[in-house]
This record gives C-alpha cells, structure tokens and sequence, in this order.
C-alpha cells in the first residue's frame, strides 16, 4: 500500500521508493535510481508517466494525484491510498479566501448548459462527447439547469460558516454544479472566474474533483459510471 500523502515533492520515505522503482520499471528516466527521495528527476520521471496516461496541461505537472498513482500501481502491483491527502497543486488553486462570490446571472436552461460545458470540456482536457451529457445532468439535478431560485443551498449540512457577501454561509454548496468554496477553491481551473456562481468555472472545478476523487480519466469516458449523480440512467446520488 502506497499513500498519496506520502508521494510529494521533497518527501523521503519507502513509498516513494515505491512509486521511483514503478516508475523506472515502465520506462521513466530516473538517473539516480530510486533513491526515495522525491526530487526534480522522480518530477520529471512522473510527468512523462502522466503524459503516457493521457493527462495534458495542468494534469500532467509531475505530481501524483490519485487517479494517475493508482494507475502506476496496477503496473506496479501497489494499492494506493488517497484518503488524507490534498488535492495536488495545480496553477489555478486558489485560497478560500481569494473565492468570490458575485452571481454574473449566467443563462438558465439546457441548451445554456450545454454551451457552458462544451467550454468547461475544452478547458479541462475533456472530451465533449463524454463530458458535456454529464455536466448537464448534474446541473439538471443540482440546480436546474442554474435556475436562480437553486443557485445556493442554505439548508443541507454544508451550510455553515460566516456569512459572506452573497449573503449566505460561506460553506453552502453554489452554482450550477453546486460545489462548496473549499471545494472550488482547491480544484478552481487557471484562467476561469473565481466565484462558483460562473457556470463555466464552476463546472471546470468540477471535472477536475471528479477526476481527483472519483478516479474519472481524462477522456471522461467513465464519467457517467463513476459519478452516479452524472449518469442520466441512474437515479440522483450526491457526489
């Protein structure tokens, strides 16, 4: 069992070890061997794994997420544990506090949504044909396809936290996908708005959990099977 807390750049311990010998055992140029140290090399060595899987931009950074080390580890012959660890850094991650919460009164409607996520695929990686039925549906159970009246959930469990400037607790889950701030702000797309209220961003944040979380690949071709609030043949099921 390797945990991904444990594979992080400047780490030293056995489970980078692990995940150095996988890597060199698929073909990944580590000069200096599997030290156990998590350098520049073992950096280098982890995007061109990532590359070889499909992750592209931001994906393929060099730093383990779950759905790529679990990957490594069917190689490998490792299970890998992903409970406890952060999202892996990626440019566009924002603090909660740099989250903003203004409401662009982006369209309603599924034809609307449809557009957003077409824009939502392109930015994330995804492809359309996978990932635009998906995002629609969830927005279709989430909010209603961004209807104004369920743009923000003040009565779940997540509604907790000060008040902020749109007038409800920091934690209620917004936007047409309905994520929380955390949420957004530790999966938030570079170059997207910053308030979960913009369709596009909040959808982009979206795709990017999801693949964290739910080991959906970067196709998005599983999308729908892993993600039953995503799949329209499946009743609703919080994500």
């Amino acid at each position: 069992m390797v945990a991904l807390s444990n594979v992080r750049f400047g780490k030293t311990n056995e489970d980078v070890r692990t995940v150095q010998k996988a890597l060199i055992a698929r073909g990944r140029k580590i000069p200096d061997g599997a030290t156990g140290t998590f350098g520049e090399q073992t950096k280098a060595a982890y995007r061109a794994e990532q590359l070889a899987q499909g992750f592209k931009g931001a994906d393929a950074d060099g730093i383990p997420g779950c759905a790529s080390l679990t990957a490594l580890g069917r190689h490998g012959g490792f299970s890998v544990d992903c409970t406890g660890a952060a999202p892996a850094a990626r440019p566009g991650r924002l603090t909660l506090g740099q989250v903003t919460y203004h409401d662009p009164g982006d369209e309603v409607g599924e034809a609307a949504m449809r557009r957003y996520a077409g824009t939502a695929c392109r930015l994330t990686g995804m492809d359309p044909k996978f990932g635009v039925p998906a995002l629609v549906t969830i927005t279709r159970r989430e909010s209603a396809y961004n209807h104004p009246k369920f743009r923000v959930n003040d009565t779940d469990s997540n509604a907790r936290g000060p008040i902020v400037a749109d007038g409800h607790r920091q934690n209620c889950s917004r936007g047409a996908t309905q994520c929380i701030p955390t949420t957004f702000a530790s999966f938030h797309q570079a170059g997207t708005a910053t308030t979960p209220y913009d369709v596009v961003a909040d959808m982009c944040a979206t795709v990017n959990y999801v693949r964290d979380h739910y080991h959906v690949n970067q196709s998005g071709s599983n999308f729908a099977a892993r993600v039953q609030q995503a799949d329209p043949n499946r009743p609703p099921h919080g994500y």
